[in-house]
């Protein structure tokens, strides 16, 4: 208690002995420091779900800390981080798998084996398929955390154009572009001389 211009203030703490319990421990534990728990490292084997998401947490009950002098335990939580994978983006419980498609196979057509979850599985690729496309293989997806479904595997097609042709590469192309009435850039002279008397 003390005197100040406003009259008598009065000012309360817990006892800095015995910090408010009522009782002390006049010998406490070295190791303890009197309450009666440690700190340790404990492994832990936690169980995580197919189709978890990145920052999900996960509750255990009992595995916290224990509470002092006897207390109960409480819980601990885990943060989960998910790391990307290298070919395979999750969008909700679907998948993305980009497949870079060389022209030739996406004009003719293919038939492709794809690394899914499950195992291999094999893609048909219809002739004439362009870039943007996009092929749903259905229950190859990410499970889901309440039922029994999963998402599925989208495949989206990139159609690659060739940047380095070599010399019979690019005759061939240009005999293709003339038989469809396509014009193209001129090439060099040796290379157009050699087109001429190729196909004359």
């Amino acid at each position: 208690m003390r005197q100040s211009l406003l009259g008598q203030m009065l000012t309360s703490s817990p006892c800095t002995v015995c910090t408010g319990r009522g009782w002390s421990i006049p010998e406490p534990c070295t190791e303890c420091a009197g309450e009666g728990r440690v700190v340790a490292p404990v492994v832990l084997t936690v169980q995580v779900r197919a189709g978890v998401d990145n920052n999900t947490t996960l509750r255990l009950p009992g595995q916290g800390a224990v509470g002092p002098w006897g207390g109960p335990t409480g819980d601990l939580y885990v943060g989960l981080r998910v790391h990307p994978h290298k070919t395979l983006e999750r969008r909700g419980y679907d998948l993305v798998y980009r497949l870079d498609l060389p022209v030739t196979q996406a004009a003719l057509g293919a038939e492709l084996d794809l690394e899914t979850l499950d195992g291999v599985q094999e893609l048909r690729i219809p002739a004439g398929t362009c870039t943007g496309e996009v092929f749903r293989l259905r229950g190859r997806g990410v499970p889901h955390l309440e039922t029994r479904r999963r998402g599925d595997l989208l495949v989206e097609i990139v159609v690659e154009t060739p940047r380095s042709l070599s010399e019979e590469e690019e005759l061939i192309l240009r005999k293709f572009a003339d038989a469809r009435g396509e014009q193209v850039a001129p090439g060099d002279d040796g290379l157009i001389a050699k087109f001429r008397a190729t196909f004359r």
